[in-house]
This record gives structure tokens, C-alpha cells and sequence, in this order.
């Protein structure tokens, strides 16, 4: 059974720095795809970033490109999401999610799978 558990976020200022993260069992994670995404209230999921299983390449949504880095550990089996210079636009809650690189280039232009495993989500908040 594919278990996703985030942690890391919180309230932070504009301009200000975390650290996500989601430690994932139950699947082969070095090899895996991965990725971020978020939904703000009231809203529907955004694609965040992902990365590639085996070659770990990154790619972001251009909305984040230079403030977001996507990385994994393998020997953890844990993804993280380090974001900086926060914006308010990017309150929302935090899902890392088992979506293939062909999957996320369909979420990027909205279009989900009909399944799709994620975690319970972390909640950040930008705000001063």
C-alpha cells in the first residue's frame, strides 16, 4: 500500500524559507516519479514540481522556477520541497503525490488522472 506522509510546513513571511517533506513507503521510491502539488483554498490542484525516477530531473511550474528545488533521498525514501523567497500566492496546502513526468505534464495543463495516490498534505501560509 503506497503511504505519503508530508511535514515541514507552516507560517512563514514573504520572503521567508521552508523545508517540505514526505517520507513514502510501499513502492519502489528509487525509482519512482514524483511530485509536489498544492491546492490554495478554494482552489483546484496546481502541479508544483516533479522528479524523475532513476535520472532525477527536475522540472517546475513557472510559478516557482528559481525559487523551488525538488530533491529526493533515496536511502530515506524521502521528497523534499525546498521553497524561498515565499510568496502569499503560495498558501496552500502541500501534497506530494506519485504522479508519472507524463502525468504531471497533463496536470501542468490541468487535466489529472482519474487516480492518483497522495499524502495527507502540509498547510503553508504566507502571510505578514
Amino acid at each position: 500500500e503506497v503511504q505519503l506522509v508530508e511535514s515541514g510546513g507552516g507560517l512563514v513571511l514573504p520572503g521567508g524559507s521552508l523545508k517540505l517533506s514526505c517520507e513514502a513507503s510501499g513502492f519502489d521510491f528509487s525509482i519512482a516519479d514524483m511530485a509536489w502539488v498544492r491546492q490554495g483554498p478554494g482552489e483546484e490542484f496546481e502541479w508544483v514540481s516533479s522528479i524523475g525516477g532513476g535520472h532525477d530531473r527536475t522540472y517546475y511550474a513557472d510559478s516557482v522556477k528559481g525559487r523551488f528545488t525538488i530533491s529526493r533521498d533515496g536511502a530515506r525514501s524521502t521528497l523534499y520541497l525546498q521553497m524561498n523567497d515565499l510568496k502569499t500566492d503560495d498558501t496552500a496546502v502541500y501534497y506530494c503525490a506519485t504522479l508519472t513526468l507524463v502525468q504531471s505534464l497533463n496536470a501542468r495543463a490541468g487535466v489529472w488522472p482519474e487516480h492518483w495516490s497522495r499524502g495527507q498534505g502540509t498547510q503553508v501560509t504566507v502571510t505578514s
